[in-house]
């Protein structure tokens, strides 16, 4: 199996390049910076039909091998002629020397005084410089073409060659993940296949024994397992390949084999559970045993605890990512931490989440040192603007404030108390959960 390159830097040399770093203490900023300069790329391309290519990782530069278009033409049906004929302050007549269809080339000359009836997309007849479209002429008694004074000027209504792309220039660039348009515009260079990355492969389980599937029965004390269907959710949007291991019980010999297990397959291994200070779990032990791990308390709201490193055989490492075990907190470190360091791996150019500018509704009490993610709902406010509110109790354990929710409030680590009618960040849901 095709896996990432071998890592070059332990944990503690990483954390020695990250300012501010402390892991009892550490910042959102310097978590990510940490994780940034952690993760791997995948190396694996195969090549992929374009329509089996959306939502991949492109691997190489594309470089257009024509012009697009290939020809001056019409981006309109109308009359094609001579810009240097069109009378100055006066309407412009002009007879008709043919029509130019698409697909086909004009034959013959235009002389002086006459012009092209043009179809969209047919190739400029030699000599002519603008189109005027149809709907801007009338057609005098005696068949020739009236165009009003100021219509258009010189070049209007002409798409040139190489326009869109020239030869020899760069269409897309690696590290693009692939849209709709993107296959659009590799079918416009006539290319049937497109180098992509391999799919990231991802291992995830839930720990505890509190937890139960869906469809076994719920004993006094334990809940459904919900983490594992975000957490599936979210991972099914980034396009990877996913393993579901399901849920571990807290016992070492369960526990070693799921991450053995998980190690073995997967280039990233995913886990929600088992990373709090004073856990009863062995969860932290197994870790510890099986790879190189740090255990983090970041600075934020919700999803304080967290482990991250590489476990697995030397030279068959997959990274770690040991997320909170409440369900809420689960969401926010995935974004926060988590969906960057997959995009990454996965050979992609990472693009920060938007963030919308929105007038709170309401107060919302933050102390400064550490970022908070409230759940929020976003509208337009009677004169245009974005406002939004919060969706209610903001506890880690309240899955619902996510479902409610159209997007997250970030208030950021040096950021103090909000009144309402002040601005604040959003992060919008849409496309994203």
């Amino acid at each position: 199996m095709n896996r990432p390159v071998a890592r070059m830097q332990s944990l503690e040399d990483i954390a020695s390049c990250v300012a501010g770093y402390d892991p009892n203490a550490l910042p959102v900023a310097q978590a990510q910076d940490f994780i940034a300069r952690l993760v791997p790329r995948v190396q694996a391309v195969e090549s992929l039909a374009i329509r089996s290519a959306l939502g991949r990782v492109l691997a190489r530069d594309i470089v257009s091998p024509i012009d697009v278009p290939a020809h001056d033409n019409s981006a309109m049906d109308g009359f094609a002629l001579r810009s240097a004929e069109l009378a100055p302050g006066a309407d412009t007549l002009i007879g008709l020397a043919g029509t130019a269809f698409a697909g086909a080339q004009f034959s013959g000359s235009v002389p002086a005084g006459l012009g092209v009836r043009i179809m969209t997309g047919a190739v400029m007849p030699a000599g002519l410089d603008t189109v005027v479209p149809q709907e801007f002429t009338r057609t005098d008694a005696d068949g020739r073409i009236r165009i009003p004074a100021g219509t258009v000027v010189a070049g209007d209504n002409r798409r040139l060659r190489g326009e869109d792309l020239a030869r020899g220039e760069a269409a897309l660039q690696a590290g693009r993940i692939l849209t709709p348009a993107d296959l659009g515009l590799l079918a416009s260079l006539g290319q049937a296949e497109v180098p992509v990355f391999r799919r990231l492969r991802v291992a995830f389980f839930s720990t505890g024994d509190e937890l139960r599937s869906i469809g076994e029965p719920l004993d006094e004390g334990c809940v459904y397992d919900s983490n594992r269907y975000t957490i599936w959710g979210m991972l099914q949007r980034l396009g990877v390949e996913v393993l579901d291991l399901g849920v571990v019980r807290d016992e070492p010999a369960a526990l070693r084999e799921a991450f053995t297990q998980a190690a073995a397959c997967a280039d990233a291994v995913i886990t929600s559970g088992g990373v709090s200070v004073g856990e009863a779990d062995h969860t932290k032990q197994v870790m510890k045993q099986l790879g190189e791990v740090l255990f983090w308390k970041i600075a934020m709201r919700p999803g304080r605890p967290m482990a991250i490193g590489r476990i697995g055989e030397p030279g068959h490492e997959a990274m770690l990512f040991g997320l909170p075990g409440n369900p809420v907190a689960v969401m926010v470190t995935f974004y926060a931490f988590v969906r960057d360091a997959l995009l990454a791996m996965s050979g992609a150019t990472p693009q920060p989440l938007p963030l919308l500018r929105a007038v709170s509704t309401e107060a919302m009490r933050k102390k400064p040192g550490r970022t908070e993610y409230q759940r929020g709902i976003v509208s337009q406010a009677a004169d245009g603007r974005w406002q939004v509110r919060i969706t209610g109790a903001q506890g880690s354990g309240i899955l619902r404030s996510m479902s409610e929710a159209n997007g997250m409030v970030v208030l950021h680590h040096g950021q103090g108390h909000v009144a309402a009618g002040d601005l604040v960040d959003v992060i919008p849901f849409n496309g994203l959960v």
